[in-house]
C-alpha cells in the first residue's frame, strides 16, 4: 500500500520542521543573553523626578550615549559646567596698586625726583638736575628684599585709611619737600611734609632715597662708560661710600653690573680694580 510511505514522509517533514524551530529558538535565546539590552527613554516611566535614565552598572550606561528628553546628548563622563558669573580680578592685585614718592628742592643738585611703582616693584624714576632742562626717565624694579621692606611700611602706616598729618611742628623747608602718594582703585591719598617725627613715614622716605641713589649711580656709570670713562673712578668711590653707610636699596642688584665693569677695558684700571673690591664686599 502507498499510504504507509506517505505517512512516513509527512512524519519526517514534520520532525524536520520542529527540529529547525528548536535550533532557531536556542540560537535566539543565546544571542539575547550575550547582547546588552538597550534602554529607551519612556516619557511615562522615566520623566518622573529622580528616575535615572539608566541604572548604575547597567551595560547600557557604559560606552553608550543616551539622549535626554530635551534631545541634548549626554555622555558617560559628566561635563564641567562653567560658572555663571566668573570671578572678577581682585582689587588687591599688586598691579592695581600704585605707589609714588616725590622729592623737590630747587637748590639741590638733583632738584626733583619722582619714583613710581606698582605692588610688584616695577615702575620708573624721573630725575631733574640743577641747570638742566631735560628730565631723565629710567625704568626701576625694586628687589624682593627692598619691596618687602617698603610694602611693610606702607601697610604699617595704613596710608589710605589714615588721616595722619606727618608734618612735624618744626618746619625745615631748606631740606626739601617730600610727597607720598598711594592709589588703589578709586581711592587715593597724598601726604606732603618737609620733616616728620613719624617713624614709619621717615623710614619709608629713607627707603626711597636709597632706591633713588642706587638708580642715579646706575645711570651715571652707564653714561661714563659710553662718553666719560675718566669719571668712573669718582663714581666707584661714591658707590663705596653709599655701601659703607647702607645708602643702597639692595647692593646685590649691582653684582651683575660690577662684574661687567671689572672687565670693561674702556674704563681706567683703577675703576676696574675698585669694582672687584666692591664685589668681594657685597658677596661676603
Amino acid at each position: 500500500m502507498k499510504i504507509l510511505p506517505n505517512l512516513v514522509e509527512r512524519f519526517l517533514a514534520a520532525a524536520l520542521v520542529v527540529l529547525g524551530a528548536a535550533i532557531f529558538t536556542a540560537a535566539q535565546s543565546k544571542m539575547e543573553r550575550t547582547t546588552a539590552p538597550q534602554r529607551v527613554w519612556h516619557p511615562s516611566r522615566d520623566a518622573r523626578l529622580g528616575t535615572p535614565l539608566c541604572r548604575a552598572g547597567d551595560p547600557a550606561a557604559q560606552g553608550s550615549d543616551l539622549k535626554t528628553p530635551t534631545g541634548v546628548k549626554r555622555n558617560s563622563r559628566p561635563e564641567e559646567s562653567s560658572p555663571a558669573n566668573p570671578p572678577q580680578q581682585s582689587t588687591r592685585d599688586p598691579e592695581l596698586v600704585k605707589y609714588s614718592y616725590e622729592f623737590s628742592q630747587p637748590q639741590f643738585y638733583v632738584r626733583h625726583i619722582v619714583i613710581e611703582h606698582d605692588g610688584n616693584g616695577r615702575g620708573k624714576i624721573s630725575l631733574e638736575r640743577l641747570n638742566e632742562d631735560t628730565t631723565i626717565i629710567e625704568p626701576v624694579e625694586l628687589s624682593p628684599t627692598a619691596l618687602s621692606r617698603i610694602a611693610a611700611l606702607w601697610q604699617g602706616m595704613r596710608f589710605l585709611d589714615s588721616q595722619e598729618n606727618y608734618q612735624s611742628d618744626k618746619q625745615f623747608p631748606h631740606l626739601g619737600t617730600m610727597r607720598l602718594k598711594m592709589e588703589q582703585g578709586t581711592r587715593q591719598r597724598t601726604a606732603e611734609f618737609n620733616w616728620t617725627n613719624d617713624h614709619d613715614a621717615s623710614a619709608l622716605v629713607n627707603e626711597y632715597r636709597r632706591v633713588a641713589d642706587q638708580a642715579i649711580f646706575v645711570f651715571d656709570i652707564s653714561v661714563a662708560r659710553e662718553n666719560q670713562p675718566l669719571n668712573a673712578p669718582k663714581l666707584m668711590e661714591l658707590l663705596e661710600s653709599l655701601l659703607k653707610r647702607e645708602g643702597l636699596s639692595d647692593p646685590h642688584q649691582l653684582i651683575p653690573l660690577l662684574k661687567d665693569l671689572s672687565t670693561d677695558e674702556h674704563l681706567p684700571l683703577i675703576a676696574r680694580n675698585h669694582a672687584v673690591r666692591l664685589l668681594k664686599k657685597i658677596e661676603k
